[in-house]
């Protein structure tokens, strides 16, 4: 595979696991797997500079926030932080410091704290007063939870007299070892399914509609850096944030020690490996920071991380089961994969019954049969998979294992595409397909169909109400008034959810579609480029090629899929049921001061929220990208700009307007003044 095309799909993977992990709460690879994709796509771009690109999922933070709270731009970004997997990248790390700060390894002093694996959050005060609470998000915007965030109980509603000015506080929101016990006791008195782990219990309580509900959650929150917007405070150390956090009332990290020198802070962040199970909270690494907070500043951030914090990955956790079987499961896009079927076993704190074994060739390679006694590896605490076999002394193995030829569903022919390892239903009318399709379909992602998960779906398509997507929305409430679990009254309010479906723009339906290498950001570019799906449907390939961030193997799976008989009824049939399939107009005519032009606007300008500054230069013909490069036509520096937007408009010389020439930039677009 060319290195372009090798970017191009590690972008895409990279893009879709960061929303399952930091939007849905559903991670779909474990964390050391991701982190794997993540080097192997920075090493790529390093090696090939022509690939780098500042839209690079490799220099963005989490994942966009959902349709379910409202955003909430952060005034500062809320970064990542880079990993390292041993020590002698973590010394390698400490050695760059402290030659950006011109001073030896050993003199330096480092914060070490655990990295706890829960959901990060920032909770703004003014004067004192607890304000607002949001999500990371995509590091840049996040989701309002403030109501949500009221209800957890160690979170101080106020800081005390004598506060003032603006400041947040950030942390993680977790559960507690013995409260998640707790938690999953209680659901199985009541006969309800129990949480897998930890985070995703946490994520998923404080991501909920009703606050009632995260009240009802024993969460906590855990406190790990102040940011004074206003400058009213005054630290010369990290750790005495800490104590100003403590003395407000803030729940800190009671292991966090300052140790000097590099020798020193390797022996604590190894102690965190030694303690992890002792820890009252679930950890997934280690977190190594400069305490000198002038020292901080002289060395600054890369894109996405600062230079003077990184996070040590603790190695993920294993156990020997046996592998009772292996069977195929089928996804939507006919991806036949093999999963191992174990005897239940406790990995990193969960229950583990089955665990993936990835495709054919990793089976082979791992040559695991079964009846074999295997390694499962629990790595980030996420998903399960099987690491190799054990060799048992006099035990006879069975036969090795072989891949189905027919789908396990449908009974068709399971195939390879050319030199790809993944193996293929390619029955378009599969059952495993459409349950994952329309799932996908109505995710949250997609047109984000309440009320529709993947219970509803199955027994849709078992009453034989529904073969596919188009179908969803020519039910009506007699159809599913009648089936169990839905009255007149949830049938009512389903037939709804889906009617206001109709209205979603042709990005999220193309997302919901689910062609091949197409994600949100390639579906936003295509409807963006062609606003109705009948002109891209009917698009020459290579005018499809032409669009930035859309290149030739894109292009060819949506060319192939708008000419396939079924898309064409498919699509024809949604057309039929009232579907926009239409992209809102982004300005023109006499108003489009800003055509072909791309402005970046951080930081916060009055009277407009992040989404209204974004719409506005949106209206006048322009685009407003999350980043800067040499095609951004201006930066809006309002208050409290991203520094890394900032000094990335300085390097590349891009002009920086201020706040107050906003409206005249969308007038005219041009300014009277820009900042130095």
């Amino acid at each position: 595979m060319k290195p372009a095309e090798r970017a191009a799909r590690l972008r895409e993977e990279l893009a879709r696991h960061n929303d399952a992990y930091f939007s849905n709460d559903a991670p779909l690879i474990p964390d050391a797997d991701y982190d794997a994709l993540a080097r192997e796509l920075r090493a790529l771009e390093a090696e090939h500079p022509e690939l780098s690109d500042e839209t690079s999922v490799s220099k963005k933070v989490g994942a966009p926030s959902s349709t379910v709270f409202s955003p909430v731009q952060h005034a500062e970004p809320m970064l990542s932080l880079d990993n390292v997997f041993d020590v002698d990248e973590l010394r390698a790390w400490a050695e760059r410091g402290a030659k950006i700060l011109g001073e030896d390894a050993g003199a330096l002093s480092f914060a070490v704290e655990p990295k706890i694996d829960g959901l990060a959050l920032s909770i703004s005060f003014v004067d004192g007063i607890f304000t607002q609470a949001a999500t990371r998000g995509d590091g840049r915007v996040g989701e309002d939870v403030t109501d949500n965030v009221r209800t957890i109980h160690n979170v101080p509603l106020s800081l005390g007299t004598g506060v003032r000015g603006r400041v947040e506080v950030r942390g993680e929101v977790f559960l507690a070892k013995a409260d998640f016990e707790e938690l999953n006791r209680r659901q199985r008195e009541l006969n309800a399914k129990e949480f897998a782990n930890p985070r995703n219990a946490a994520a998923g309580s404080l991501r909920q509609k009703d606050s009632q509900v995260s009240a009802s959650r024993p969460l906590s929150f855990l406190a790990y850096q102040l940011v004074d917007l206003d400058g009213s405070l005054s630290f010369a150390r990290y750790v005495d944030t800490l104590g100003q956090l403590a003395s407000w009332g803030f729940l800190t990290a009671a292991e966090m020690v300052v140790e000097l020198g590099v020798d020193d802070m390797i022996a604590r962040s190894n102690w965190f490996e030694e303690h992890r199970h002792d820890l009252l909270y679930e950890v997934d690494g280690v977190v190594i920071k400069i305490d000198d907070l002038a020292a901080r500043v002289k060395m600054g951030f890369t894109s996405r991380a600062p230079r003077w914090a990184i996070a040590r990955k603790l190695p993920p956790e294993e156990r020997t089961t046996r592998l009772r079987a292996i069977e195929v499961s089928i996804g939507r896009t006919g991806r036949a994969t093999p999963y191992a079927v174990l005897e239940p076993v406790v990995v990193a704190g969960s229950t583990v019954a089955m665990a993936t074994l990835h495709n054919e060739d990793q089976v082979a390679a791992k040559d695991v049969r079964p009846g074999d006694l295997v390694v499962v590896r629990k790595a980030g605490d996420v998903i399960p998979e099987v690491v190799s076999a054990v060799v048992e002394s006099g035990k006879k193995r069975a036969k090795p294992w072989s891949f189905p030829s027919r789908c396990p569903d449908c009974g068709e022919p399971l195939v390879r595409i050319g030199l790809e390892s993944d193996t293929y239903c390619v029955n378009p009318a599969c059952p495993a397909q459409q349950l994952q399709q329309i799932i996908h379909f109505a995710s949250r992602g997609a047109l984000d169909i309440e009320g529709l998960g993947e219970q509803r779906v199955a027994q849709l398509l078992a009453e034989g109400l529904i073969s596919d997507v188009a179908d969803l929305f020519f039910l009506r409430v007699e159809d599913l008034s009648s089936l169990e679990g839905l009255g007149e009254l949830s049938a009512t309010s389903l037939v709804s959810e889906i009617t206001k479906a109709k209205a979603a723009p042709l990005s999220r339906v193309l997302v919901g579609l689910g062609i091949r290498h197409v994600g949100p950001v390639a579906a936003r570019e295509l409807a963006r480029a062609f606003s109705t799906f009948e002109a891209l449907a009917h698009a020459p390939l290579e005018d499809l090629e032409a669009i930035d961030g859309i290149g030739p193997v894109i292009a060819g799976s949506v060319y192939q899929e708008c000419r396939e008989l079924d898309s064409i009824v498919r699509m024809a049939r949604l057309a039929e049921a009232g579907l926009a399939l239409s992209e809102p107009e982004r300005g023109g005519g006499p108003a489009a001061t800003l055509a072909g032009r791309a402005v970046v606007v951080t930081g916060s300008v009055e009277g407009f929220s992040r989404d209204e500054a974004e719409a506005a230069v949106i209206a006048r013909g322009g685009t407003s990208p999350g980043s800067v490069s040499k095609k951004t036509y201006c930066v809006v520096v309002g208050d409290a700009p991203g520094a890394a937007k900032v000094t990335k408009a300085r390097e590349l010389g891009i002009p920086m307007v201020r706040a107050e020439e906003f409206q005249r930039l969308l007038n005219t677009g041009t300014w009277s003044s820009q900042l130095a």
